[in-house]
């Protein structure tokens, strides 16, 4: 599962219709309606919300906003109409690492080598700091 801390606006089709198909499943997760991936570490950072699932379902309301962009059709009716505004803290060495991983995945990444620190998914904010602990280094 990869929820990805880098904008949405960098993924390429797969990985945006991927990160929808694995942060619903992670939204099912932290509504208990699913029994596998309750300890994965990528859903450390919402369950530190208050509202995990307010932080989750903005999380998805953003990657539908940019399948919109794209003229996707990604269901909204699999979301809730309610959003926050508040932000969740990603360290700018874990948008490095996320990047540099994206790139490994895709064929022709030439429209992100110019990038050096990306911008965060619409939910995070930049703080200073090392890759986050609940990442899988490989």
């Amino acid at each position: 599962m990869r929820i990805w801390s880098i904008h949405q606006k960098y993924l390429d089709v797969k990985r945006l219709t991927g990160v929808w198909r694995e942060t619903l499943l992670a939204k099912a997760v932290l509504e208990g309606k699913t029994t596998g991936y309750k300890n994965h570490p990528q859903l450390i950072r919402f369950k530190q919300q208050s509202d995990s699932i307010l932080f989750i379902n903005t999380y998805l309301e953003h990657i539908h906003k940019e399948s919109k962009h794209r003229n996707y059709k990604f269901n909204k009716d699999l979301i809730l109409n309610k959003s926050t505004k508040n932000k969740i803290p990603v360290t700018d060495k874990q948008l490095i690492y996320e990047l540099n991983h994206l790139k490994k995945k895709l064929n022709n990444p030439k429209h992100l080598n110019s990038i050096t620190i990306p911008e965060p998914h619409s939910l995070f904010n930049i703080i200073k700091g090392e890759i986050e602990i609940w990442e899988k280094i490989k």
